[in-house]
């Protein structure tokens, strides 16, 4: 082959090699990016489900139904108190 050749194919293989490198590269960095977005995510799907059950508190506490409940629960666990101590 020719010099010129030779320089072409050189030029092109080291080209190729430093493309090669860079994008193994980008493929890693890529992949660990990919794994903390999904760790994020986990933690907000499990801060989302926190947060239904802390709804879920508040509406049983300022609910009509959910005050008059822990009215009755209250009263009951007073009045067996009062049999407990009586009791003794």
């Amino acid at each position: 082959m020719e010099l010129a050749t030779w320089i072409l194919v050189v030029i092109l293989s080291v080209t190729l090699f430093i493309f090669l490198v860079i994008g193994i590269i980008l493929l890693i960095k890529l992949i660990k990016i990919a794994n903390g977005a999904q760790e994020i995510v986990e933690k907000g799907q499990h801060i989302a489900d926190k947060t239904d059950d802390v709804v879920e508190n508040i509406k049983g506490m300022t609910s009509v139904g959910g005050l008059v409940k822990n009215f009755v629960d209250r009263y009951n666990n007073d009045k067996a108190k009062k049999t407990k101590n009586t009791n003794k």
